[in-house]
This record gives structure tokens, sequence and C-alpha cells, in this order.
């Protein structure tokens, strides 16, 4: 029997509004797998079980929460800081099915990472891989090395040498600096903006030294620290992080070194035990968040404390979050491709206030926070590792002041 055309046309606006809704919320309640490809053994272990455990801590977080209606499950790999390993790592991530990668352990795993990222993409269009980069700062990822396919959440090292050395125009007790750093990508560019920042803002200080070493595999730093007190160094600027900043920060107590430090990473895992009581006032830190934040994020860090018996320090985590569960939700898809294009530019609300990934390199514009070791009291009551002691903000940088230009030439499928 032949339906009148009225009816047939009800029924076809009926089909096509059921499709339309079905397409507008295609992806809720997809399972998003993450490959969190960093260490989880050897010196900087500890450093990538906090990370791993913080990944873990937020997908559930954001399960319940994200605009997207997505599932976000994490599939944790070791890849001892080797960027053979984390090659081998992204080739069993992408087996099974993932096609979401984050890292951030070492810019040197980084580059290699995204070099056999944009080929995989290349070669097997439709089966494209993202990769967020939650802390890994070298900053040929956003400029001579930038890809579409990469996204980065952290600031880089340029950003952040930025803010300190712009902090450091105000210090006129630093006259004299040691540069010492890991002999990698993120080390010799920390070494290198130093220079020429301190340069241009502050000609009269001096570079009264300068050394790099092995990344993850200097146990007694005293050497070094002997080379800094020669040089009569009133002033320690540093990247490293990890076991690398912890043993340096302690050989130089045990000396009686009473210079001060500006690093990037004083509030990670080990450090703070290491700075102790003596750290305080000399130990400084540039970084996009801080253990003082409060609000939602100082609740997000006392829970994590409690469960996990940790401290919760590495903010981008809620970034990669925020923002996949935002551009899914605008793309109307998980698929990576659409989801890269979707995050470009994409603005959205954080623990700091309004962040941009910014279109033109995928690096995420957002506040720096100069922090100082010292006693926790009322007003910084956050003490990590148990210590008394916490990480007082004492210069925030806004977004557009922390903000440095791109060479980047983003190529585009």
């Amino acid at each position: 029997m032949t339906q009148p055309k009225h009816l047939l046309r009800s029924s076809l606006i009926a089909s096509l509004l059921a499709a339309s809704a079905f397409a507008a919320h295609a992806q809720k309640g997809e399972t998003v797998k993450i490959a969190l490809i960093d260490p989880l053994s050897g010196l900087m272990g500890p450093v990538g079980q906090n990370q791993a455990k913080s990944f873990q801590f937020f997908a559930e977080k954001f399960n319940a929460s994200n605009p997207a209606g997505v599932k976000f499950e994490i599939v944790s790999i070791d890849n001892k800081l080797s960027p053979v390993e984390s090659l081998n790592a992204l080739k069993s991530a992408i087996d099974q099915g993932v096609r979401y990668v984050a890292q951030g352990n070492g810019s040197g795993v980084a580059l290699a990472l995204i070099d056999a990222i944009n080929k995989h993409n290349e070669r097997n269009p439709g089966k494209e891989v993202l990769f967020l980069n939650h802390s890994a700062v070298d900053p040929d990822l956003t400029n001579s090395k930038c890809s579409f396919w990469h996204f980065r959440m952290d600031a880089d090292t340029s950003m952040k040498m930025e803010a300190i050395t712009t902090f450091l125009k105000d210090q006129p007790d630093v006259k004299k600096v040691f540069l010492l750093n890991q002999n990698y990508a993120h080390g010799h560019q920390v070494a290198k903006y130093a220079k020429e920042l301190l340069a241009s803002k502050r000609p009269d200080v001096q570079i009264v030294g300068e050394d790099l070493h092995p990344i993850a595999q200097v146990r007694d730093f005293a050497p070094y620290v002997a080379k800094i007190k020669a040089s009569g160094a009133d002033t320690v600027i540093t990247g490293n992080w990890g076991s690398d900043l912890s043993l340096l920060i302690k050989a130089a107590n045990e000396s009686g070194y009473t210079g001060k430090f500006y690093t990037y990473y004083a509030g990670v895992t080990g450090t703070p035990s290491a700075m102790g009581a003596t750290g305080a006032g000399r130990v400084y830190q540039v970084a996009y968040n801080h253990y003082n934040m409060g609000g939602q994020m100082g609740k997000w860090m006392s829970e994590f404390q409690t469960r996990f018996k940790d401290d919760f320090y590495t903010g981008s985590v809620i970034h990669i979050y925020t923002l996949l569960g935002s551009a899914m939700a605008k793309a109307k898809s998980t698929d990576p491709a659409k989801v890269a294009l979707a995050m470009e530019g994409l603005r959205v609300n954080s623990f700091g206030g309004e962040v941009e990934m910014r279109k033109t390199d995928h690096q995420l514009q957002q506040p720096l926070y100069i922090a100082v070791w010292q006693k926790a009291d009322a007003k910084y009551p956050y003490s990590p590792e148990g210590t008394g002691y916490t990480m007082a903000p004492v210069k925030t940088f806004e977004s557009y002041v922390s903000s440095t230009p791109t060479s980047c030439q983003m190529k585009r499928p």
C-alpha cells in the first residue's frame, strides 16, 4: 500500500531529525584510549609514576563531566626515558588501536615521537594519531619542528625563561650566574635562552660558569657544586628535573652553598624533601601552576594527596582533558583529525583562568607564576612531601605577557 505524500514527508523529516540528533552526539559514550608513554622505572620513574596516577585520577574526574560525554581510558607504557623504547611503545599502542598519545618527560623523546607520528599519519589516512605533549618544553616542537598532530599544554622553555629574566630585572642581588643543565635538547635550550635574555634585560649580570651533565645518570652532584662555588656564582639557573634537581639541591645544601636557584621543576617529586628548611627563601620555580592555586584545584590536590599519599603537580593533565572534551564536543567526533581542527584556537576555562590553544603553532597560551620555597603558613598552607614548607607565589605573568612569538609554518592536511 502506498503512503500519502504528506505522511512520507513527515516520516522523512522525522528520520532526518533522528539522524541529526545522533550525529550531534555521535561520540557520546565512546571510549577514548590515551597511551601515556613516559618513564615508570629508573631514576626518573617516580616522576612518571606520579604523572600516571595523575592521568588516571583526572580521567575519572572528567569521565563524569566532560561535555563530549566520552570515557577516557589510560594505557601507561614504561619508555625508560629512551627514544628507542618510546618508538616501540608507540607502535604497540597503535597496534592496539590507540589514537591519542601523551608524553612529556624528555624533549628528545618528544621529538622522536612526533617524527614517527607524522610519518604514520601520512601513510595511514583515516587512522591518524594525535600527540598530547604534557611537559616536553623544547621550543623547536612549536617552531621549526611544529606539527599539526602535536599540541603542547606546558609553557615552553622560552616562555619560562622570559618570565624568569623579567623577574630578575628587579633582583639586584643577582650578579653572577652559573648555568647547570642536563645534556639534551631541553637543557641546551635553557642555557641558550638564559644567556640571550639576560644579555638583553640584565647586561650587568655575569655568566661565571656553564656546564652540562648526562640526564638521569648522575648520583653525586658534589663535583658540579664545587665548580659552582669556585666560580663565585650567587645564583644558579637550571632546567633540571626529577632526580637531577633533587640530588643537585641536596649536594648544594650539604656543601654549604648559600646561593639562589632559579628552576623550572622544584615542585616535582623528590625536590621538596631535598630543599627542606635549608632551601627556604633560596629556591624559586617558574611554572604554569603552583601548590597553592586554591579553589577547585586545591580540592583536587587534597583528594589526590589523601588517595595516593603523593602530591599532584602536573597541571597540564587537566588542560589535556579540558581541551579534549571541549574539542570532541565541538567536532562531534573522537576522530583525531577532526578533534585537532576543533582544538586549534580553542579557548577554555582552566585552573589558572582562560587558556587558549594558539592555532599558529599549537602552543597553549596561559599565565605563568614565579614561586619561592618558604615555610607553609595560613595563606599558603599546602605542604608537599610533608615538609612543612611550600611554594608561595611572588609574581604572576598573564598569558599575553608570558607569550613568545613563533616561527612555525604549520602544514595542515
